[in-house]
């Protein structure tokens, strides 16, 4: 039996402040493992910025939020972080939520929960950027950036910044039981959820 041995990082509690270390460790992976794709979480721009100057701008891929996800006709990645990226070349994706969007709408609405937000809160027993890395991950191959079956390391955090990443085998949205975890590079012992 073949066995291979990679370590993975824990944080004692997850957000923002582990941002810079969660890139190093990335960073690091990524030199020892060939890795085409990296999938960024970025809400102001700040994470992916920021990815931008430690990993290699041309493996990037942003993912936003969505229009009006804060509040109506509005787009919290920043203009000025949309630019740079932009002239980066590197792709954003501003789509509806993989575990979201009309669903969302639903429960907003009739108050049931929905079974997506059953996944997404399963997801979040392993860490609150565990979920967004699958999600995103679903995204960028909905988008086309990615295709099915690629190993591709995401990353997410617990409401801002990043604190887990992950190997993953990606998978369109419609093919989400598809998506493989590979392999675990850094997480949060905590969650900010309940």
């Amino acid at each position: 039996m073949t066995q291979t041995i990679e370590p993975c990082t824990y944080y004692a509690e997850g957000g923002p402040a582990n941002t810079d270390a969660a890139l190093e460790l990335m960073r690091a992976y990524c030199q020892a493992h060939p890795v085409e794709h990296i999938i960024i979480a970025s809400t102001s721009g700040t994470s992916a910025l920021r990815a931008m100057q430690v990993l290699d701008p041309a493996k990037l891929i942003v993912v936003s939020h969505s229009y009006g996800f804060a509040k109506p006709n509005h787009q919290e990645l920043l203009p000025e972080a949309r630019q740079q990226l932009v002239v980066a070349g590197i792709p954003i994706v501003t789509a509806a939520h993989a575990f979201g969007g009309v669903n969302r709408a639903v429960r907003t609405k009739f108050g049931p929960t929905q079974l997506d937000e059953l996944i997404a809160n399963t997801l979040r027993l392993v860490s609150d950027g565990f979920k967004v890395a699958c999600e995103i991950t679903l995204m960028a191959a909905d988008a086309g950036l990615v295709a099915s079956g690629e190993e591709v390391l995401a990353a997410g955090g617990t409401g801002r910044g990043i604190d887990t990443a992950a190997l993953l085998r990606a998978a369109v949205s419609q093919n989400m039981f598809d998506l493989r975890v590979l392999e675990l590079v850094c997480k949060p012992r905590t969650s900010q959820r309940p």
